[in-house]
């Protein structure tokens, strides 16, 4: 039974590639299926490093269009489709994804799957369906994808993805309620029967909902309110922290970023179990100097760094 999600840091830096930090771009292994949150310079190139693949690659998030969060992109799409990817591909994104797309696109014009172009949803509801990680209308989703305005120099989206837990069978309700033991897995499905002229739900076997997992991705911005109740309860909070320096809050103000305290007062305010630091400046060379600005206000942090893996369990 499935109950972890894998989450890999593959860049931490923001601006410009250092020697040691490639740019903003995290991987999410759900179920097999592989989700992309931003695709900075050099993202394949860590995949690759990882071992994570590029095939099973079938959602991409983009936050904004500054270079450090897409240039990657037509490199990737274009790795992805010699992997031997048919299947299509969806990318999100906010207003205007599906114009500088196509423009990346011009170097990378034949992709042998298809591109499904989403612009600025407020909530999509994704299934696993036939082994791929597909958009559906369905509030039975496997996943729940929502966004957020953020405050930037560009148009920009914060993400949360909501990964649901099945709910519990309940082989004490499955025999009171006289279902027989042929339809329990199908009806484990969720699925609806008609059996020797008999309706059974699956409702009748299954039990309370349990709760799942929830990740947060907010970059880049200045801290507003009500990214608080958006990151909510979040098992892991990944949030920009440009500076370091509790000094440096006037450069924050100007180029429309966060310094280490305050991303640590949105974790605070919002209840988050855990708070990942990340979108470094290329002028701090050392993250964990500045590590205690972020601790004074919230305990559980951790500074990112290239390739750092962090894996989620259903509790």
């Amino acid at each position: 039974m499935f109950n972890l999600i894998d989450i890999s840091l593959l860049g931490c830096g923001g601006g410009m590639p250092m020697p040691n930090r490639n740019l903003s771009s995290l991987f999410i292994n759900y179920r097999g299926r592989k989700i992309l949150i931003d695709c900075g310079e050099g993202t394949q190139v860590t995949i690759r490093k990882m071992g994570l693949g590029f095939k099973a690659i079938d959602l991409i998030l983009i936050t904004h269009f500054h270079g450090d969060h897409i240039v990657g992109l037509p490199g990737l799409l274009s790795t992805i489709g010699n992997s031997g990817r048919e299947h299509p591909l969806t990318i999100v994104g906010p207003i205007g994804i599906i114009n500088v797309v196509n423009s990346l696109r011009v170097i990378a014009p034949y992709l042998p799957y298809d591109l499904n172009i989403i612009e600025n949803p407020t909530k999509l509801y994704l299934n696993l369906k036939k082994d791929i990680l597909q958009i559906d209308t369905s509030e039975k989703s496997d996943l729940v994808l929502k966004t957020i305005e953020l405050e930037h120099s560009a148009i920009c989206l914060g993400y949360s993805l909501y990964f649901k837990r099945k709910k519990k069978f309940d082989i004490n309700k499955a025999t009171n309620m006289n279902v027989p033991k042929i339809l329990w897995n199908k009806l484990q499905k969720e699925e609806k029967i008609v059996y020797k002229g008999i309706r059974y739900d699956y409702t009748m076997v299954l039990g309370e909902e349990r709760k799942g997992i929830k990740l947060s991705f907010i970059t880049d911005t200045r801290p507003l309110s009500n990214i608080c109740n958006f990151i909510k309860d979040s098992d892991l909070f990944i949030c920009e922290g440009t500076y370091g320096d509790d000094n440096d809050i006037d450069k924050a103000i100007k180029n429309k970023h966060m310094t280490f305290r305050e991303a640590a007062t949105l974790a605070k305010d919002g209840e988050v179990k855990e708070m990942l630091l990340t979108h470094f400046s290329p002028a701090m060379i050392n993250p964990n100097e500045y590590l205690e600005n972020a601790t004074e206000v919230f305990n559980n942090v951790t500074i990112g760094e290239d390739e750092i893996i962090k894996t989620l369990k259903f509790t």
